[in-house]
């Protein structure tokens, strides 16, 4: 999933819960699947990131030597700007883009 290209705010705005209600048909069950999606986005973002900043990282530790690595700097504040995962997940249930399963429907 492409997290870069999204819609999604990258500061806090106010919503409606009544439009995410109308989504699963309870709030709070909402909430859960963005919560669980959140969860999803925010551990693909730290694998990508901790994989890209790998790249950069100095095998020899050398106390004289260390300094700041301007790549791993722009790459940490380019995914710092990334709207939060949060968002994303919210933005992709308004856009039915999450799919909810429930778990008492397939008991049936």
């Amino acid at each position: 999933m492409n997290f870069k290209n999204t819609n999604s705010e990258r500061s806090t705005i106010t919503r409606d819960t009544i439009n995410f209600e109308e989504k699963t048909g309870n709030v709070y069950e909402a909430i859960v699947a963005m919560s669980k999606r959140s969860n999803q986005i925010s551990s693909e973002l730290k694998e990508e990131l901790t994989s890209k900043l790998q790249e950069f990282a100095s095998s020899t530790d050398n106390l004289e030597e260390v300094f700041e690595n301007r790549e791993q700097i722009e790459i940490s504040k380019y995914y710092e700007k990334l709207p939060k995962p949060v968002a994303i997940a919210m933005t992709e249930m308004l856009e039915d883009k999450i799919y909810v399963r429930k778990i008492e429907e397939e008991t049936k």
